[in-house]
């Protein structure tokens, strides 16, 4: 059974993919949608968290260094919160991330016609892409039969 950590939820995917959009992109679809109406829970701050990795993904966790991010909290006039936390210090990329969080738990379908479904699209793209560069790169390794081995 999966714990919550782990489990995968719609809310936990969205945020994720709003998390890892490309900011001139999210800008962009952004601009479409109506103006809303929120107040700063938490405005927009810079701080550092600390990465861990696991030695062969199931090995004992150990720190593998800081990253910058920027997260932020706001509540829309109609009672919604939206939560962010974005790699680097983009604070127009956050609050973006965190309306468009509390705007899908508002409303799901416009927000996911709208943002999500271009969003999912170009993050496709870039990992077919990512995935046929790392292919190009493959090497394959094979053994002759010597005559010495029979």
């Amino acid at each position: 059974m999966l714990d919550e950590t782990t489990a995968s939820t719609p809310r936990r995917e969205v945020m994720g993919l709003l998390a890892r959009a490309k900011p001139d992109m999210l800008a962009r679809l952004f601009a479409a949608l109506p103006e809303a109406q929120y107040v700063w829970l938490r405005p927009p701050q810079i701080g550092l968290v600390m990465v861990q990795g696991r030695m062969g993904g199931e090995g004992g966790a150990f720190n593998l260094g800081e990253m910058t991010v920027t997260r932020c909290v706001l509540r829309l006039d109609k009672g919604a919160v939206g939560h962010a936390t974005v790699q680097g210090r983009d604070k127009t990329h956050a609050t973006q991330a965190a309306l468009a969080d509390a705007l899908w738990q508002a409303d799901p379908a416009v927000i996911e016609a709208a943002l999500l479904a271009p969003l999912r699209t170009a993050e496709l793209a870039r990992r077919s892409e990512r995935a046929a560069k790392a292919a190009a790169t493959r090497v394959e390794f094979f053994t002759l039969v010597r005559g010495e081995d029979k």
